[in-house]
């Protein structure tokens, strides 16, 4: 395992999302997943207060409470770096996201109690705003992240689905107060390009205005969930629409020649072109097997040379419009 600066921290530059564990993932299964990452070196695990509230009789606090049983049981606390979200839980009626909770004073103070509660913590190592929450001021929601870190009840915050803009702007307002910053960002990102006209919903990709802000912004941390699109670089699914354009096909083709010429598999080098752009990106590992696992954390000493990374970057730089018609 590699290590990297997380603020004052230092988390394994793979980070192990926890979203189905303790619900799509057995938690016999989870608990090994958990216990074979930290047997490797990993120290950063992802998780939301949100985990899998889709699935029925869920109340969405699935993965922290496995996550919060894990740590329990195997008596670790200071070792590992946990990273939990808020702001995305359904709150009330109405459909969702347009009824989540939010990043208002209340809602957050409300999540992280319960987050705390679930985790079996007194404090959250990176707590994360889920989703941009527009109806709230960003005065507000920079305010009440701050005072969870002076308060001792979070040491860092971050940021997830953001657009470069209003979290350029919350970052500004945090520094002309002289309150703790967002130091951490979480976007959707991954090898290919999206499309022009590909629409992620709530969710948002980490674009080019977006890379070039973090490239000028020393103390951010970037990191990518959805980094192998459900299995599309191993043919397990179909390439999602909103990555399918007329460059797609070429771009494949260079991650597949890349691959071969590493000795590594399609999925390995995805990561390792992720860890060694500008600016450097932890990938949030998803799996629910032990081999998805090691595979992932091989990647890690995958070091790619400066011309494949550049035969990739120019291979994922060409692209148009969504093709919808097949």
């Amino acid at each position: 395992m590699r290590y990297r600066d997380l603020g004052s921290r230092s988390v394994s530059t793979l980070c192990l999302g926890t979203l189905p564990f303790g619900s799509v993932v057995d938690d016999d299964t989870s608990f090994s997943l958990l216990d074979r990452f930290v047997e490797r070196g990993g120290s950063f695990i992802d998780t939301a207060n949100c985990y899998c509230f889709w699935r029925d009789g869920s109340d969405g606090g699935d993965s922290e409470r496995l996550v919060g049983r894990w740590l329990a049981e195997r008596g670790i606390v200071d070792e590992i770096t946990v990273a939990t979200k808020v702001g995305a839980l359904p709150a009330g009626a109405g459909q969702w996201p347009a009824n989540r909770e939010g990043l208002s004073r209340a809602a957050v103070e409300t999540a992280v109690s319960g987050s705390l509660r679930r985790l079996g913590r007194e404090s959250i190592d990176l707590l994360y705003g889920h989703i941009d929450d527009p109806r709230t001021g960003l005065d507000e929601t920079v305010d009440v992240f701050a005072r969870l870190v002076a308060d001792g009840v979070v040491d860092q915050v971050g940021m997830s689905n953001q657009d470069v803009l209003r979290f350029s702007r919350a970052r500004e307002i945090a520094r002309r107060q002289n309150l703790p910053a967002f130091t951490a960002l979480q976007q959707r990102h991954t090898y290919l390009t999206p499309a022009a006209e590909a629409d992620f919903d709530y969710q948002v990709a980490l674009d080019t205005p977006m890379l070039d802000y973090t490239a000028t912004q020393p103390d951010l941390t970037v990191l990518a969930y959805s980094s192998l699109l459900g299995g599309a670089y191993t043919g397990t699914k179909p390439v999602p629409v909103e990555y399918r354009h007329a460059a797609t096909d070429s771009a494949l083709a260079v991650l597949a020649e890349v691959a071969d010429e590493a000795g590594a598999t399609p999925n390995q080098v995805v990561y390792a072109w992720m860890l060694h752009g500008t600016p450097a990106v932890i990938p949030l590992v998803g799996v629910s097997s032990l081999g998805q696992l090691d595979e992932a954390l091989d990647a890690v000493e995958l070091d790619l040379t400066v011309e494949q990374c550049a035969r990739l970057d120019a291979a994922r730089a060409a692209r148009t419009t969504v093709a919808r018609a097949v």
